[in-house]
């Protein structure tokens, strides 16, 4: 299965006390590849978890994988930020979008 990871899905992934967790669990076991996602992503969900070394190790796993750099697609990201800034979003749901 392909898919893209934002915060909230490596948190209940992660936290076996979350309400999502049993679910992010189920969905990580059918994986195929890793799971896309951005430099945002992984800071939030370290500050979140309060432990960056879970972030690491979810890459050395396999679950996720960096899908880019933002200074290759800054342009477009700045686009999309104007696009909703009606929405307030955050460089995490920015980049995903692009994703």
């Amino acid at each position: 299965m392909k898919g893209i990871a934002d915060t909230g899905f490596l948190v209940a992934f992660v936290s076996r006390h979350d309400a999502f967790h049993d679910w992010a669990a189920g969905l990580a076991g059918e994986l195929s590849e890793p799971l896309l996602t951005c430099e945002a992503v992984l800071a939030e969900t370290a500050y979140n978890l309060r432990n960056s070394s879970i972030v690491f190790e979810m890459i050395n796993e396999g679950i996720i994988t960096l899908a880019f750099d933002c200074n290759d697609h800054r342009p477009q990201l700045e686009a999309l930020a104007e696009r909703y800034a009606d929405r307030r979003p955050d460089l995490a749901a920015i980049c995903l979008i692009r994703i």
